[in-house]
């Protein structure tokens, strides 16, 4: 049977999706794809966070390598630029010339943008790719007040890009008299400019640009009001415009406005060639979203294989919800259904609380009986359900005004709502994943966890607005079903951790053999170990190396240090709030002299020092210590760093005195144990300069107090915070922050950080607040007692090591010659410092 050649035009999120359905599908076609740009598909949804936490390698959707183990030909930085429909062949801007059984067009769109007078001039940019980003970081140096025309979704991204970017000001220009005025109405608009107004970004509606001032360089904004506003920085975000120039080059039928005609299959003109995603013109709409594309994607994988099959095609396109959920600049939006449905053809029912900055709106039928839909500003925590609801007319309750309210009187029925849904609703519409589609996988194939579920169905993988309900959906099922999962210790032990946690307090156990002899069963193994000799540390705060406790820490707990390569050992003092005085600095410096060791400034706003022997840790110890330094406890899972930025002592838009603050959060957790390790920051502006909103724990500084945000992450899975409270003092953030460390040190799995904690807890950020700051369970008095337990327990363990005879003789290579070291360990000249030699290096 021939092997259909299918040439993809366009490598972006939705040619990327239509070769992997085919592949899911089958592999008996050549896939041949074209790229425009330099780099593999990338994710564009979250493009904003390019500026914030995340690299292009973690927006990227698949290496290259996945294009070559599944047999795709990938060109990039070779855009097609012509097609020959009689000859079925495509020819490329490097001069390739190729021929295709079948094509597929995802070109994607472009930014539109409008014909103002200065619009070429240095400083206007558009916000559509990484390159278009990589050019904004360079010029925002230089830049301090910053517009962006257009204040729909692209344009509050763009205005977020801004602010991450540091500019001093922050404007929104939007032509129509609302905000995102095809998600939202005008009440929705006011309470999210205010939220806006909140983040120093100013929003200005109603307004037509006329013209953009300066010489050859942007200094300025005319607008048709006669009004002026200046600016140094210019985004255009106004709107896409679908990629077409190559379909009208090929004489394919193109709307009148721009747009590749397609019929229910996607199939253009030319029956042969099909067109997806944004340059795609179906029934006389474009679809700007990324669901729809997924779904167009779906629809021709599924047509070709048919075809070649001979079958009859089983899908068709036939028009998509445009409901959305968004999170723009930490502020929920969301609309569903008929949003904007008026009376008297319909009853509305709306809630507003401008003090909160949420507004809620939901328009249900004359009989009350349907869900017709609605709008969510600032709490889009019932979304999903509503959206449900309005997609699978479901009768509504006696009172309607519940679905936005919350029941009154009596326990929420959220789950038994979820589970009355029909098999088919659609629960996430990124990848078509129905509640059949995830029970399937719970009941049938005993999938329990939602990073399975993924796998799986690729549900919440695509704009993961439907995490929350697949969540639901998990916990909701196992009910029902009587499945019960405990994620037990290890085999020595048939308890959880938090189970493991409350016994070993109860007993008042204090070494690992104890809780191993009173609660658990045989020798252990190195996955108890650790888990327990956290939970002692968690819970007394005692030396982690007396009381026969050292042979149940890892090996970095055990020395006090981390091993590195080659056999040596790092010594990271701690810096509390990143700030140090002259005198320390030499200390440090004589130090690594004296003892030949590697230093370098970390992230964590200290230093590190490198290649240590273990006989001489304590030595170094010794010094450092009688300068006034403690350990860093960089070894440990507990409290690393407390960053800050200069805060009002010399910055000139701090708010509050971060450096201050930041050393007092540092040093009362220091030395804090706890399930994995804990990091955390404060910023003295919204400006977030020290990127509190990537920690476990972050305080940003507001004019009123501190707003405090927690379980975010950086590293290989970035994670942004969540907020927890608002304009809070100095005291009661302290206070919540206690709470909140303590309830993650009870009740965490082992080895969990809290953004993965926080994910798989019932209830969500909803619950953590209503425990943290509502006393849901009537625990907080006991939570700020227990640590306040540990806080008044704290020794440095450096300084313990070294005057403890028993503990520092540990810290020799060889018994019989304490003051031998390792001769196995080399070290080799690097720029002026030393390094371990790469071949001593274990592979």
């Amino acid at each position: 049977m021939k092997k259909y050649r299918i040439v993809v035009v366009g490598n972006g999120m939705v040619g990327y999706k239509f070769c992997e359905k085919l592949l899911a599908k089958t592999k008996d076609f050549e896939l041949v794809v074209f790229g425009e740009e330099p780099r593999v598909a990338y994710d564009r949804v979250h493009l904003s966070a390019y500026f914030a936490e995340k690299s292009i390698e973690e927006l990227t959707l698949a290496p290259i390598s996945w294009y070559q183990e599944n047999g795709i030909t990938l060109y990039l930085s070779d855009p097609v630029t012509n097609i020959d429909r009689e000859q079925k062949k495509v020819y490329s801007h490097h001069g390739l010339e190729l021929t295709y059984d079948f094509l597929v067009m995802a070109t994607g769109s472009a930014p539109f943008v409008p014909e103002i007078p200065g619009v070429e001039k240095d400083g206007v940019f558009v916000y559509r790719t990484i390159e278009d980003l990589d050019m904004m970081k360079d010029y925002a140096g230089k830049a301090t007040k910053g517009a962006v025309i257009g204040g729909g979704l692209l344009g509050l991204e763009a205005a977020k890009a801004l602010l991450d970017l540091g500019l001093k000001e922050t404007h929104v220009i939007e032509f129509a008299p609302r905000l995102m005025p095809r998600q939202i109405d005008q009440a929705g608009s006011d309470i999210l400019a205010a939220k806006l107004l909140e983040l120093n970004i100013k929003t200005h509606c109603n307004k037509n640009t006329k013209e953009i001032l300066g010489e050859n360089t942007i200094q300025g904004m005319a607008f048709a009001d006669d009004e002026k506003l200046e600016v140094d920085m210019l985004v255009i975000s106004a709107g896409i415009k679908p990629r077409d120039e190559l379909a009208r080059l090929a004489e394919l039928e193109v709307g009148i406005r721009g747009g590749i005609v397609v019929n229910d299959h996607l199939q253009t003109s030319d029956p042969e060639i099909f067109a997806i995603g944004e340059c795609a013109l179906h029934q006389k709409a474009i679809y700007g979203l990324l669901a729809p594309g997924y779904e167009m994607a779906e629809v021709v994988a599924s047509y070709l294989v048919n075809l070649k099959e001979e079958l009859a095609p089983a899908k068709k396109f036939t028009g998509f919800d445009m409901s959305t959920k968004l999170k723009l600049l930490g502020v929920d939006v969301a609309s569903f259904g008929n949003a904007f449905a008026q009376e008297p053809d319909c009853q509305t029912i709306t809630f507003e609380n401008r003090a909160k900055g949420i507004y809620k709106r939901i328009n249900i039928s004359l009989d009350k009986k349907r869900l017709l839909g609605g709008i969510l500003v600032g709490d889009a925590s019932q979304y999903n359900m509503l959206l449900q609801t309005a997609n699978n007319n479901i009768v509504l309750p006696p009172d309607p005004e519940d679905l936005i309210l919350g029941s009154r009187g009596g326990e929420s029925d959220a789950g038994s709502g979820l589970m009355s849904l029909p098999d088919e609703a659609l629960i996430c519409s990124c990848e078509a994943v129905t509640k059949g589609d995830i029970i399937h996988q719970i009941t049938e194939n005993k999938t329990f966890s939602l990073d399975d579920i993924k796998k799986s169905t690729k549900a919440c993988t695509g704009c993961g607005g439907c995490t929350p309900m697949v969540k639901d959906l998990i916990q909701c099922t196992m009910k029902a079903q009587g499945i019960l999962v405990r994620n037990v210790l290890c085999e020595h032990f048939s308890y959880t951790r938090q189970e493991l946690f409350d016994l070993v307090k109860i007993k008042g156990i204090k070494s690992y053999d104890g809780v191993l002899d009173e609660l658990g069963h045989g020798d252990g193994c190195e996955t108890c170990k650790p888990a327990v000799a956290s939970i002692l540390a968690s819970l007394w705060n005692e030396n982690v190396l007396e009381k026969g406790r050292a042979t149940a820490q890892d090996s970095n707990d055990r020395y006090l240090a981390n091993i590195q390569r080659g056999g040596t050992y790092s010594v990271v003092p701690r810096i509390p709030g990143g700030e140090i005085t002259p005198e320390k600095l030499i200390v440090i410096g004589q130090v690594a002299q004296k003892y030949g060791l590697y230093t370098k400034i970390t992230g964590g706003q200290r230093i590190d020092l490198f290649g240590a022997h273990m006989s001489d840790l304590p030595k170094i110890w010794e010094e450092l210590i009688d300068a006034g330094f403690e350990s860093g406890h960089a070894y440990g899972k507990s409290l690393r760093t407390v960053k800050s930025c200069v805060g009002t002592t010399w910055c000139r838009f701090g708010v509050q005195d971060a450096v201050s603050f930041a050393i007092e959060v540092e040093n009362r957790y220091k030395g804090l144990r706890s399930p994995h390790k804990l990091k955390s920051a404060v910023s003295g502006c919204i400006r977030e300069c020290a990127e509190a909103q990537s920690k476990d724990f972050g305080i940003i500084a507001t004019e009123k107090g501190w707003n405090l945000y927690v379980c975010g992450n950086g590293g290989s899975k970035p994670r942004h915070a969540e907020l927890l409270a608002t304009d809070v003092d100095s005291e009661t953030c302290l206070k919540l922050i206690d709470r909140f460390l303590m309830f993650y040190i009870k009740t965490a799995e082992p080895l969990q950080r809290t953004a993965p904690w926080l994910d798989k807890m019932e209830g969500g950020l909803a619950y953590l607040k209503s425990v943290i700051l509502d006393d849901a369970l009537g625990i907080c008095n006991e939570l700020e007692q227990e640590i306040q337990v540990l806080i008044n327990n704290y020794k440095c363990e450096w300084k313990e090591a070294v005057e403890t005879p028993e503990i520092r003789k540990r810290f020799s290579h060889f018994v019989n010659a304490p003051e031998e070291k390792d001769p196995t360990v080399e070290l080799v000249p690097f720029r002026d410092q030393i390094k371990a030699k790469d071949w001593n290096v274990l592979a």
